[in-house]
This record gives structure tokens, sequence and C-alpha cells, in this order.
């Protein structure tokens, strides 16, 4: 096995219970797991805990995944987000605020500070979305995905896409025009 071994080749070996395969997977895309679920629910041992959980789901269903249909990528994103999801619904999540700031020794503090305060707002309004429009901006400005693969985990069309991303675009436009959370 080597690095240059494309997913859908590793993810063979896995739905043949291969654990080495596995282990390159997943040293090839966890840190982008944990990344996505920690801008899905602000909260990095929660987006830890979805990572490995979207792991181990992984190497349970393999043999479910079908590369015709997604991308390796996509498949995986798709278990992160519904993971996210799923997680923010149960009763007593806290947000990340709750937990109060560190105190923070850099040099310059006004511009860090006015630069937290921007990404609270920021952070807020974007908590405050549905779920589904909070998972259309995570994945397309966020994580960069393109329209389509957003919208394959999703699990909707280009065009529905779309048009919830242009809906949670303007609840964010309007909330952080007035300095508050959408509603």
């Amino acid at each position: 096995m080597s690095d240059t071994d494309s997913d859908g080749a590793l993810m063979a070996r896995v739905a043949g219970g291969d654990a080495g395969a596995f282990d390159r997977l997943a040293a090839r895309h966890m840190r982008r797991a944990v990344a996505l679920a920690q801008r899905m629910t602000g909260n990095p041992s929660d987006a830890d805990e979805i990572a490995q959980d979207a792991f181990l789901r992984v190497w349970q269903h393999a043999a479910r995944w079908d590369g015709a249909r997604a991308a390796f990528t996509t498949w995986l994103y798709r278990i992160v987000v519904n993971l996210a999801i799923d997680r923010g619904r149960r009763p007593g999540w806290d947000p990340l605020e709750a937990a109060g700031e560190l105190p923070d020794s850099a040099p310059d503090a006004v511009t860090q500070i006015a630069e937290r305060q921007t990404a609270a707002l920021v952070n807020r309004a974007l908590d405050a979305l549905p779920d589904r429009q909070r998972a259309a901006v995570v994945l397309f400005h966020q994580e960069g995905l393109s329209l389509k693969q957003a919208a394959e985990i999703l699990g909707m069309n280009e065009t529905a896409f779309a048009s919830l991303l242009a809906r949670a675009r303007a609840a964010l436009k309007t909330a952080l025009a007035a300095g508050r959370m959408p509603s």
C-alpha cells in the first residue's frame, strides 16, 4: 500500500477488513473531518468525538459506500455533518461561548479583540441559522467545497442547494448589518 493509493482503492480494502487501509484513510482525512465538525459545533471536544464516530461508521459501513454515486470525501463529510447536526440537537449542549475565553498574551491585543468580537458575532449569527442553512454556509464558504459537492453532502440537487445558500446568506447579512443574531 502506498501514499498514492486512491480513496476508492483504500475503501475497497477497508470493505474487506483491511485495518491498514483504514488507518491510511483516517490519517489522510481525519484533520479535515475534525475541522468540519468543529465549524459545525463550535466545540473542539465535540468535534474530535464526532470525527472519531464518523470514522467508526466508515469502518463499520465501508461496504455500503458506492464510489459511482459519491466521492469518499463527499460520503465522509455527509456523515460528519449529520453527526454534528445530531449533536447540536441533544439536550444539554452548551455553546463554546459559555466556557469563557483564555487570556491572550499576543502583542496586538486591540486588533485581536476586534477580530474576536467580529468572529463571535459571525459565529452567533451562524449558530442561529437553521441546521441545513448553517451546514450550507460551512460546507461552501468555510470548507471551500464546490456547489455540487456541498449539495451532494446535504442530499439535494444543486439548484435547491443554491437556494438554501442564498437564504442563509441573506439571513446572515441581515443579522450582521443589525449587529444581532438572525431569528
